[in-house]
């Protein structure tokens, strides 16, 4: 039984250190796979095309094309396509900040939101891209993260504080209420929007941008400064 327990908390501990770094490691592979497989291999074939005109060849001929496609689509020069890709989502940023860059930008999505169908995805979509990859967006939508006692008392949920709540439900009690978004993982754009006293809640010493990331991998990704070692259980203390 002693063996049995010691295995469980050695194979628990290993995996405590190990996981985090595989998770995130695969995070990188898979997002790299991805760009390759839907943008970059675009990308590799545009340059074969510029290669082959560049020279004057003819890109019916197969001959030329395909060691240049074997090279540059499915071997190492694929690499290129993956920081071209790169280097277009920078240059975007850095014209997005600009004034020029955002009244264009407006121009497009102003044409996107007028056009059937895109506009009936295209401002749901940008809602979740906004929230979990917008940090300005974040601070505007939510002001800060909090800790409620929801649904019932004793269990405690995080939320998100969204303003103040409204003013007859503040004037009849007498008291301060906030209205606070309890969001569900591993999606906080959808949850439940709750009105509590303020007394009834607790600050908690952390960014929205980490409220987010704590609640979209379920409360794997908790702050460092937040984190609290969990007592040993009855095998570990035998050791």
């Amino acid at each position: 039984m002693a063996i049995t327990g010691r295995f469980k908390s050695y194979f628990l501990r290993g995996l405590a250190v190990l996981l985090p770094t595989i998770l995130t490691i695969w995070i990188f592979i898979w997002g790299y796979r991805f760009i390759q497989e839907n943008i970059s291999v675009h990308i590799n074939r545009g340059l074969v095309r510029l290669i082959m005109l560049a020279q004057g060849i003819d890109w019916q001929n197969p001959d030329v094309r395909k060691p240049l496609v074997d090279f540059w689509v499915y071997g190492w020069g694929s690499i290129a396509g993956f920081l071209v890709a790169l280097i277009i989502v920078f240059v975007v940023g850095a014209l997005l900040a600009s004034v020029v860059g955002r009244t264009l930008w407006r121009m497009v999505e102003k044409f996107i939101m007028n056009t059937p169908f895109l506009r009936q995805v295209y401002p749901y979509v940008k809602q979740v891209t906004d929230l979990l990859l917008a940090r300005q967006e974040q601070e505007r939508v939510f002001l800060r993260a909090v800790a409620v006692e929801y649904p019932r008392e004793g269990i405690w949920s995080m939320g998100l504080v969204t303003g103040s709540a409204f003013k007859k439900l503040t004037d009849q009690k007498k008291k301060e209420f906030l209205t606070v978004l309890i969001p569900t993982s591993p999606t906080p754009f959808t949850g439940f929007v709750i009105m509590v006293p303020k007394e009834q809640t607790i600050d908690l010493d952390i960014t929205v941008e980490e409220a987010i990331r704590f609640i979209v991998s379920a409360g794997v990704i908790t702050p460092l400064r937040q984190q609290v070692a969990l007592p040993q259980d009855s095998s570990a203390r035998s050791e």
